[in-house]
């Protein structure tokens, strides 16, 4: 058997958590979560690599035919619609990550911009639901290696492929976490 390790990164806002390998949560199996809010009271971040067969206007029908798919965002509130997005300077009460990384903002504004193509779907991703931690709850999971944290390039994060968000992550971790892309996502497949 091995032991899997997390690594030194703490928890921060704009920051991501890579799921342990071998985790089998549904939401959680091979996620990458990233962190739009962090502190004392808990954490609040979106799953980055878990689209749906569902486009954003098939839910929202006053965007037209904007084509972006939805994700899954987490388990909490699957019923309401969160964003992240590159469009700060134009999205009314977006509230900055990191690097041109923000998250939120008015609705009102989203669908402005994208009816004036301002936006477009590769600079802006929805979700059903988020993912949360009370205080000191993600914390407990990191001793439990649960998670390991990365430092990423928030730029490119919007918009890596989701099918390789979760793998380009763990080798950015560095050589002592190769062998997570090689483990069997089911280990009843091993």
């Amino acid at each position: 058997m091995f032991e899997i390790k997390s690594n030194a990164v703490a928890p921060a806002t704009g920051r991501v958590l890579i799921s342990e390998p071998l985790l089998q949560d549904f939401y959680f199996r091979r996620s990458a979560v990233l962190l739009v809010d962090h502190g004392n009271d808990g954490s609040f971040g979106v799953i980055i690599n878990k689209p749906i067969k569902t486009n954003i206007s098939e839910i929202m029908p006053d965007l037209g035919d904007f084509d972006a798919p939805l994700y899954i965002g987490g388990p909490v509130d699957p019923k309401s619609i969160f964003f992240i997005h590159s469009h700060g300077d134009i999205i009314e009460g977006s509230e900055h990550i990191g690097d041109n990384l923000f998250w939120g903002g008015r609705i009102t504004s989203v669908v402005d911009n994208i009816l004036a193509g301002n936006i477009s779907p590769d600079t802006i991703r929805f979700f059903l639901g988020y993912s949360g931690w009370d205080a000191n709850q993600l914390e407990e999971e990191l001793k439990k290696n649960a998670w390991a944290v990365t430092v990423p390039k928030l730029n490119e994060l919007i918009q890596m492929k989701p099918e390789l968000v979760w793998s380009g992550l763990v080798k950015e971790l560095g050589d002592e976490y190769h062998f997570w892309t090689h483990l069997p996502a089911d280990p009843q497949f091993n």
